[in-house]
C-alpha cells in the first residue's frame, strides 16, 4: 500500500470509507457519476441524501472524488481509485469453469508447436473475459537451438532452417559459394549444428568465431565458406530487439466507450501501444514486480494521455527469469476485482506452458 493510501485510512472514519466504498463500486459497475440519493440508497446502513452529500464533500476536499463536467453525481479521482485498489480492492477468484477454460485454450494452442500461437490465445481469452483489451508484450529472445540444418533452393542459394528448443522456427538464405557440392553443403551444416544445439544463437556464433583456428585444420575451403555463411545467418535479422507485441479486443475498447471524449482516448490508447519504447518500459516495471500490478492513468507515462488502467502481470520461461507480461488494458473503470485474478491465472498458465516447451 502506498504511503498516501495509508494516510486516507488514518484520516476517514468508518463511516466514510463505507460510503466511498460504495461509491467506487457503483461507479465500475455503471461508468457513469454517483448521486447522493442512488447511494444512500445503497448503504447498510440508513443515511440521508444530505448526510451522504456531507460526506461527498468531505471525501470531494481530499480529492477522491470529484464532479465530471456539470453532472450532480461524483466519480472517483485517479488518486481515488488508487486508494481503494490498496485499500478497499476485495480481490475473488477464477471461477473453475474460466480456469478450465483458459488452460484448454491455451494447452490447445500451444500443441501448435509456436509459442505466438499461445500468446496469441492468451491475449484473446484476456480480452473475452475481461471485455477490455487483452494484451502480451514478449521480450525479443535469443533463440536456443535445438535444430539446424542446410537445404537448397537453387543452384546459388541454401536456406538455413533454425529451430529453437521452444519450437521457434526461423528460416534464413545464404548465398552458396560458387563450385560449392552437396556433400560440402551437408559437412557444413553437421560442422555447425555439432557446435549451436543447446545454445543461443549469441552464444553459437561466439564459439564458432573462438573455432576459427581448427576449421581451417578440419574443413576445406570450400567447407568452411559455408560455415561462414551459416555463421552470418545467426543473428536477429531485424536487429532491434524489439518486443513482439500482441494486442486483442481492440473493438471492445471503442464500443464500450461511453462518450465521446472517452473515443478520443481510446484512440489515443491504440497510438500508445505502437510505442516499443515505452513498451519495454513496461517490461522492466514486469521485472520489478511481484504478481500483479495495476497501473491507473498516468500512473504509467505509456498511458498517461489517453487515462488508461492496466492490469498486467509477468511470465516466466523454463529457468524463473521473466520474459514477457500480459495483461489487461482499458478505462479506469475496469472491473479490478474480476480481472485481477484472471490476469494472475493466466500468466501461471503460459509460465508453464513456457516451461513445458523447453523440456
Amino acid at each position: 500500500m502506498t504511503r498516501v493510501s495509508e494516510d486516507f485510512l488514518s484520516v476517514l472514519n468508518a463511516r466514510s470509507q463505507d460510503i466511498f466504498r460504495r461509491l467506487v463500486e457503483r461507479y465500475l459497475d455503471t461508468g457513469l457519476p454517483v448521486g447522493s440519493r442512488d447511494l444512500s440508497r445503497l448503504l447498510q446502513v440508513e443515511l440521508s441524501p444530505a448526510s451522504v452529500r456531507n460526506v461527498m464533500a468531505d471525501l470531494e476536499d481530499l480529492g477522491l472524488i470529484a464532479a465530471p463536467h456539470t453532472s450532480a453525481g461524483r466519480a472517483p479521482t485517479q488518486q481515488g481509485l488508487r486508494f481503494f485498489v490498496d485499500a478497499m480492492l476485495e480481490v475473488g477468484s477464477v471461477d473453475e469453469t474460466e480456469r478450465s477454460q483458459i488452460s484448454r485454450h491455451i494447452e490447445t494452442s500451444a500443441g501448435h508447436g509456436q509459442v505466438e500461437d499461445f500468446l496469441t490465445e492468451a491475449s484473446s481469452l484476456l480480452s473475452g473475459l475481461s471485455h477490455g483489451a487483452g494484451v502480451v508484450i514478449a521480450a525479443k529472445a535469443d533463440m536456443v537451438l535445438k535444430h539446424i540444418e542446410f537445404v537448397r533452393l537453387d543452384a546459388a542459394r541454401a536456406m538455413a532452417i533454425m529451430v529453437g528448443e521452444d519450437g521457434q522456427v526461423e528460416n534464413r538464405v545464404l548465398d552458396l559459394p560458387p563450385g560449392y557440392t552437396a556433400s560440402a553443403l551437408q559437412q557444413a551444416g553437421n560442422y555447425l549444428a555439432h557446435y549451436v544445439v543447446g545454445r543461443t544463437l549469441s552464444e553459437a556464433r561466439r564459439v564458432l568465431n573462438e573455432k576459427r583456428a581448427e576449421q581451417r585444420a578440419e574443413l576445406d575451403e570450400l567447407t568452411q565458406k559455408l560455415v561462414d555463411a551459416g555463421i552470418a545467418t545467426l543473428t536477429d535479422p531485424k536487429g532491434n530487439g524489439a518486443p513482439t507485441v500482441i494486442v486483442r479486443g481492440r473493438a471492445n475498447l471503442i464500443n464500450d466507450a461511453m462518450a465521446s471524449d472517452e473515443l478520443l482516448r481510446m484512440r489515443q490508447l491504440f497510438d500508445e501501444l505502437e510505442s516499443k519504447d515505452g513498451l519495454l518500459d513496461l517490461l522492466g516495471d514486469a521485472e520489478r514486480a511481484q504478481g500483479v500490478r495495476i497501473f491507473i492513468g498516468s500512473e504509467n507515462k505509456l498511458f498517461s494521455l489517453s487515462g488508461s488502467s492496466v492490469i498486467l502481470s509477468p511470465y516466466k520461461d523454463a529457468n524463473d527469469k521473466i520474459v514477457g507480461v500480459l495483461g489487461v488494458i482499458g478505462p479506469t473503470r475496469l472491473n479490478y476485482a474480476r480481472i485481477v485474478p484472471v490476469v494472475d491465472y493466466t500468466a501461471n498458465v503460459i509460465s508453464a506452458m513456457m516451461a513445458r516447451k523447453r523440456q
